[in-house]
């Protein structure tokens, strides 16, 4: 891992803005490429994934083979099992028969492809980004920070192709955004979590909003925390019920790229009304996890007693307000038609993330960006944004574009993608038809060769 980004007199082949696991896992599949000029900016001081809201970390949802490089190179020196070999704990890890892996565990793999990787840049923000014609190149301004502190310097780098990866950040419901600003309240955020733990677990009740993998694994770390009988503990969901996520064996190879091609061939209103309707193959978390919430409370029913724990699902918050240092929530039940009002000492938001906006990054490229009628940018079946305009590379995304976008198992394929459709090569060899269950007719269109143009769909209609 290097700091400097040296001028070049060159244009380079590909700059990737962040070294998150997508663009991470993009620069190890692009390290393996003979000849490709790439870098990486990262701003911050190292690699920024946080593996999880508890002190564990809890459990990756996607198998251990499924990491940055393997599901389309697993003969990659990048890969989990190339990790394990380097920290000498590949027979140990065999000897464990797991296929799932604790969050922190893929966070210590990343840093350690990230550390490897010179060309992942980290302490450069990338500022803003434009076509400079005479260049036939984009120019792209950054700010560089040393990881001591001391001079800040700024700099342009050029390249023929962009790849952007700015990641997530935390999505919080419009009606309980001022909760969080409340210096009154005690609400957070699940990605604030670690930092305000005992501050939680100093609170008499707790209220944790969202099933999904924070909120259980948020809710059962209080739960852990707090004596038999005073648990004061509400889980509250939208969703119709605590179920895992879908991971029977055809239920992911629905996240696969065959999906992504079918969106490409929907109407504008059946793929945007797609996503909604998947959410057991994205959302939810570990049946592991929901066992082990079950099992701990059932142990406290043995003497007798019940557990001060409520799970509500079919509920949803509409409004909440702070009085006297406490929180009103007005919950609505959808089954019974009926509202009530529950009153917290604290309101955890399981409520996931959402894509950070690069409207101000993209500032300069704004006028050539393609659009649908909605203002929404479209990307194609490529992962490359639609441009119009005097720019003749191309800007690919590696995050929120095709369906299970936010799936860590679909990294490395979509990094192949992009790696075939920027060298114009069948650099990584992807089947058509990878897995068993066949989405739409069974007369679907087979996938272009690489390099070729394929239609674009809107990019936010694909997350």
């Amino acid at each position: 891992m290097t700091n400097d980004l040296r001028p070049r007199t060159e244009p380079l082949d590909l700059l990737g803005v962040g070294v998150g696991p997508f663009n991470l896992s993009l620069a190890a599949l692009a390290d393996q490429v003979p000849g490709l000029r790439a870098e990486f900016l990262e701003r911050a001081q190292d690699f920024p994934w946080r593996p999880g809201p508890t002190p564990d970390g809890g459990t990756l949802q996607v198998p251990f083979l499924a990491d940055l490089v393997s599901p389309v190179d697993p003969s990659s020196p990048w890969s989990f099992p190339g990790y394990l070999r380097a920290s000498k704990r590949l027979l140990p890890s065999s000897f464990a028969e797991r296929l799932h892996i604790q969050s922190t565990e893929y966070d210590a793999y990343c840093r350690w492809v990230s550390h490897g990787l010179p060309q992942c840049r980290f302490g450069h923000r990338v500022d803003s980004v434009c076509w400079d014609e005479p260049r036939q190149a984009f120019a792209v301004d950054y700010t560089y920070e040393h990881a001591t502190g001391g001079e800040v310097v700024a700099g342009r780098a050029h390249a023929r192709n962009l790849v952007l990866g700015i990641g997530t950040e935390p999505a919080v419901p419009a009606a309980l955004r001022h909760l969080l600003a409340d210096n009154g309240a005690t609400a957070l955020h699940a990605a604030d979590y670690l930092s305000r733990r005992d501050e939680l677990l100093g609170k008499r009740h707790v209220t944790v909003v969202g099933s999904g993998r924070s909120g259980a694994e948020v809710f059962l770390d209080l739960l852990r925390a707090r004596p038999t009988g005073r648990e004061g503990l509400h889980w509250i969901t939208r969703s119709p019920s605590f179920g895992p996520t879908e991971y029977s064996g055809p239920g992911p190879q629905q996240l696969i790229p065959d999906r992504t091609r079918l969106f490409h061939r929907l109407p504008g209103q059946n793929r945007d009304g797609l996503p909604p309707q998947q959410g057991q193959l994205q959302e939810g978390t570990s049946a592991e996890t929901i066992g082990t919430i079950h099992d701990e409370l059932y142990r406290r029913t043995v003497a007798g007693g019940r557990p001060d724990a409520a799970l509500r699902a079919a509920t949803a918050i509409r409004t909440g307000r702070v009085r006297d240092g406490r929180i009103d929530l007005e919950i609505e039940h959808a089954r019974q038609g009926r509202t009530e009002t529950l009153t917290t000492d604290a309101v955890v938001l399981a409520t996931g993330r959402t894509e950070r906006r690069s409207d101000n990054l993209l500032h300069g490229l704004a006028p050539y960006v393609v659009r649908d009628r909605s203002g929404r940018a479209l990307v194609d079946a490529d992962h490359r944004l639609a441009l119009d305009g005097p720019a003749r590379g191309s800007v690919f995304v590696t995050h929120g574009s095709g369906f299970g976008a936010p799936n860590l198992g679909t990294a490395a394929w979509r990094s192949a993608t992009i790696l075939n459709a920027l060298t114009g090569r069948d650099i990584h060899h992807l089947p058509t038809r990878p897995a068993f269950p066949t989405p739409g007719g069974t007369h679907d269109t087979p996938a272009p060769a690489p390099g070729t143009t394929r239609p674009p769909t809107s990019w936010a209609a694909l997350r």
